[in-house]
């Protein structure tokens, strides 16, 4: 998805990558649940400094071009900018960065073979096919369906930068998943408005494809379910937990 995939897949960071596995630790919140049970031994993860990652930057285009094309509302366009303010203010009045955050632990193992078989999953169904509809369906002048996608495949981009934003040495974990959380729940409500597009799509107004009709729906639903399941099934019973517990644990170890 993202550059690599908007989660994160086989990122590299400009304009010196040392670390292959950094890119994977980036994006926990495309971790299945399988993978956060074969995390037992916590490693240390170097934070990103500098300049933006390979992946960001692929986002970064995305979302330039989905906002000078006008398929982006104002209102999608105000969230992202809300989200960038708001990561600032939480940091600064209830999670400021410990002290070590430069050396803080991984939440989970980056070299779980489900955690790449996961982002590359997400990678496929979340952004690639999306953006693959969208451009068939200016072939076949499909303004409604491209109108109802264009949302989730912006807020996704958009998701995908900022997790790069936040994953730094100016922001502390807690930071690192409300990005994924806030954004998820958000994207859920543009894909039930994306589904209700494509089976409300009547003969008569719709001038594509009948094939294209199922396609979407396909799409929709796998995205549903997706991102549902990333949602409720791994960030907030699994992945915010952990990273909670993390983060205060950090501090205690400076009290010790």
């Amino acid at each position: 998805m993202s550059g690599g995939v908007g989660p994160t897949y086989n990122d590299i960071q400009l304009p010196k990558d040392d670390h292959e596995h950094d890119d994977q630790d980036h994006h926990p919140q495309l971790i299945s649940a399988a993978a956060a049970k074969n995390s037992h031994h916590p490693t240390i993860a170097p934070t990103r400094k500098g300049f933006l990652t390979f992946r960001q930057l692929n986002a970064l285009a995305v979302i330039i071009v989905f906002s000078a094309s006008g398929m982006v509302s104002i209102e999608d366009f105000v969230f992202v900018v809300f989200s960038y303010i708001y990561i600032h203010f939480i940091s600064k009045v209830a999670f400021p960065p410990p002290p070590n955050a430069s050396t803080q632990e991984r939440v989970f193992d980056p070299n779980n073979k489900f955690l790449s078989l996961y982002v590359f999953i997400a990678a496929i169904i979340g952004l690639i096919l999306p953006i693959a509809y969208i451009f068939h369906g200016i072939l076949e002048e499909d303004k409604q369906g491209i109108k109802a996608a264009s949302p989730h495949v912006f807020l996704l981009s958009s998701q995908v930068f900022m997790e790069g934003v936040a994953f730094s040495d100016k922001f502390s974990i807690p930071i690192s998943v409300f990005v994924p959380v806030f954004y998820n729940s958000r994207r859920i409500f543009t894909i039930v408005e994306w589904l209700r597009n494509e089976i409300g799509k009547v003969d008569e107004e719709y001038g594509g494809s009948a094939g294209r009709v199922y396609i979407g729906r396909a799409l929709a639903i796998a995205n549903m379910v997706l991102w549902c399941f990333n949602l409720f099934g791994f960030l907030l019973p699994v992945y915010l937990p952990r990273a909670f517990k993390k983060y205060y644990a950090s501090f205690n170890k400076i009290k010790d």
